[in-house]
C-alpha cells in the first residue's frame, strides 16, 4: 500500500507539475543569452534561474530520497574548482578521507587557475587565493596565506640575489597568466610605501603549478603563495628573496588578500553533501 501510495504521488506530482511548466507565461526577454561571435553565456537574470532550477532538482532528489529509504543519505555529485598546486597537494587528499566516509558522494575536481563563474558554470565550490570580489558569494578562509618570490640556492648563486624590486629587473622572472592577462605588474609594499615593478618575464604560463616547476628547475625567480611551496622550502629546494616587502599581482595592500577561501554561492536550500564537505574542508584545514 505504502508502494502504491507513493507511486500515485510521484506519477501525480510529475503530472501537475508538467502543467504548471507547461501553462506558466515566463519573462523569456530577461533570460536569453548574451551572444557574440564567439561567446555565449547567460544573462545575470539567466544565471540565477538556472542556479535556483539546480537548487529546486537537488531539493527534489534529497526529498526522494528520504520518502525511499527514510533517511537523509548522503549521495550525489560534487563540483570543486580549485588552483593546480593547492589542488594536488591538498584538496585532492581530504576529498579521499571525505569519499571514505560518503562512498556515495561522486566528486569532480577541476584543477585551473582561472577566475570560475559559479552561476554559469555550475561548480558546487571554488578554492582560490586572494579576497573576494563577488558580494553575491560566500568566502569561507581556509588558511592564512601571503605570496613570495622564490628561487633555487642554485639560481641565485648564478644570477646574484636581489635586495631592492628594482633589482629584478636584472633577473629571470616566471609569470602567471589569468583571463588571458599577462600578470607582470608586481606591486610591493614595505612601510606603506608602494613600488610597482613591471617585468619582461622570461617564461609565462596559466599554470600555477608550470610556474612553480620552472622556479624548481632553476630557470628564475618566481612569485607564489606560501602554501603552493612550504614543502620546497622546508627540503631547501627553493628559498624566498625580498622577505621584507609585502607582494602581490595588484595594488592592494591588505595582509588578507593572499589567504586561501573557500567561495561557493549564497542560497537558501543547501544539499547535506556540499554543507558536510565544507564543514570538512575547514576542519581539515583547521587541523595544519
Amino acid at each position: 500500500m505504502a508502494q502504491s501510495a507513493y507511486h500515485h504521488f510521484e506519477i501525480q506530482g510529475e503530472t501537475h507539475a508538467q502543467h504548471a511548466i507547461a501553462g506558466r507565461t515566463w519573462p523569456r526577454r530577461s533570460y536569453v543569452p548574451n551572444r557574440s561571435t564567439r561567446h555565449i553565456s547567460l544573462t545575470e537574470s539567466g544565471a540565477l534561474y538556472h542556479q535556483a532550477c539546480l537548487e529546486i532538482i537537488d531539493s527534489v532528489k534529497e526529498t526522494e530520497n528520504l520518502l525511499q529509504t527514510g533517511s537523509q543519505e548522503v549521495r550525489g555529485t560534487l563540483k570543486i574548482s580549485a588552483p593546480r598546486d593547492i589542488g594536488k597537494q591538498y584538496i585532492s587528499p581530504i576529498i579521499t578521507a571525505f569519499c571514505e566516509l560518503y562512498p556515495d558522494v561522486v566528486p569532480y575536481l577541476y584543477l585551473d587557475d582561472k577566475l570560475t563563474n559559479l552561476a554559469e558554470s555550475g561548480i558546487d565550490i571554488v578554492i582560490r587565493y586572494g579576497e573576494l570580489a563577488d558580494s553575491n558569494l560566500i568566502s569561507r578562509k581556509l588558511a592564512p596565506s601571503r605570496r613570495v618570490l622564490c628561487a633555487t640556492p642554485e639560481y641565485l648563486a648564478k644570477k646574484g640575489t636581489p635586495v631592492t624590486p628594482q633589482d629584478l629587473a636584472d633577473h629571470h622572472c616566471l609569470a602567471m597568466i589569468r583571463s588571458n592577462e599577462e600578470l607582470k605588474t608586481w606591486h610591493f609594499t614595505d612601510d606603506n610605501q608602494q613600488t610597482v615593478i613591471t617585468l619582461v618575464p622570461k617564461r609565462f604560463s596559466d599554470d600555477g603549478e608550470v610556474i612553480r616547476q620552472w622556479a624548481l628547475d632553476g630557470a628564475g625567480i618566481a612569485l607564489k603563495s606560501i602554501l603552493d611551496i612550504q614543502h620546497d622550502i622546508k627540503e631547501q629546494r627553493l628559498v624566498t628573496v625580498l622577505d621584507g616587502y609585502m607582494k602581490n599581482f595588484n595594488a592592494s595592500t591588505s595582509s588578507a588578500s593572499a589567504d586561501l577561501n573557500v567561495i561557493y554561492q549564497s542560497r537558501q536550500y543547501q544539499p547535506k553533501r556540499l554543507r558536510l564537505f565544507i564543514e570538512f574542508l575547514l576542519e581539515r584545514f583547521g587541523e595544519r
